[in-house]
């Protein structure tokens, strides 16, 4: 066979592969064929559920989980004819879970790092973003980071919303304006208490909550701005799990072709733009 016709034929399958995968249909009576080593398993979902949006406890059922994850992780796993069992813990604690088995999947909030990647496999999803929470009405006109000259700003110990204040205080400075008065946390809860209380004029956290916050209580609060940080978000499974990590991008190819997975997001009030293409991402 020529070079020429070599390169056809491969360009041939590639274009039909294709096509198939965006054809690709929601099929739970055909587990046992597509994803043999999962048949009559039942998916352990690693979650924690003081994320929201992501995951968060049912307000009508206690025992029960919702948000953007959750409901993703069910409609992946409903969509591949797979039970799943949510295992509860705390956030920083679930990824290791996956490592060492005690989980199949952590799905709530991850971002994908390369350094994160050489350890777990993971079906990205989701863009990342950081926003900036101010009281309703915006009473200090915050519009942009550049803003933050002079004012209070509450954010996460250790995370991207601080490096970020850090280097305006710096131009702050810079400029002979005032500088940022800086308040870290070490968790949410009490982030929220310094806005809330007024001890602080902004709080930099995930877009996605600042959104699901402002549409929860818009009396309350506002979105400032948005951030779109240039990172993703993904579930993470143990490696060499591949039929795992097909089934979950098989689903949610069905449901971004359906518009699901938008629906989703619009229903825990996190904007749609945000979702990527599903892409499973390997190191």
């Amino acid at each position: 066979m020529s070079m020429a016709i070599a390169a056809a034929s491969l360009g041939a399958l590639v274009a039909v592969t294709g096509a198939a995968r965006a054809q690709a249909a929601c099929e739970p009576a055909k587990v046992a064929e597509k994803y043999p080593s999962l048949a009559g398993k039942t998916i352990k979902v690693g979650a924690d559920p003081q994320t929201p949006p992501y995951v968060m406890r049912d307000k009508a059922n206690f025992d029960k989980v919702v948000g953007v994850d959750a409901d993703l992780a069910r409609a992946v796993f409903d969509c591949a004819g797979l039970k799943t069992e949510f295992v509860l813990g705390g956030w920083s604690g679930l990824l290791p879970a996956v490592m060492a088995g005690q989980i199949d999947v952590m799905w709530d909030n991850l971002y994908y790092k390369p350094a994160r990647a050489k350890t777990v496999d993971f079906v990205l999803y989701m863009k990342a973003g950081t926003g900036a929470l101010v009281p309703a009405g915006n009473p200090k006109k915050v519009s942009a980071i550049e803003d933050f000259c002079g004012k209070t700003v509450a954010f996460g110990l250790g995370s991207v919303e601080e490096q970020a204040t850090k280097k305006q205080d710096e131009a702050c400075k810079a400029g002979g304006k005032d500088p940022v008065t800086m308040m870290p946390f070490q968790d949410l809860a009490a982030g929220m208490r310094q806005l809330e209380s007024g001890r602080s004029d902004i709080l930099l956290w995930d877009l996605g909550f600042a959104d699901a916050t402002v549409k929860d209580a818009p009396e309350k609060y506002a979105r400032a701005f948005a951030i779109i940080s240039g990172f993703t978000m993904g579930a993470a499974t143990a490696k060499g799990n591949a039929d795992l990590i097909e089934a979950i991008d098989d689903g949610l190819k069905v449901l971004q072709a359906k518009g699901e997975q938008a629906a989703i997001f619009k229903k825990y009030g996190v904007d749609p733009s945000l979702e990527v293409a599903a892409e499973v991402k390997r190191d």
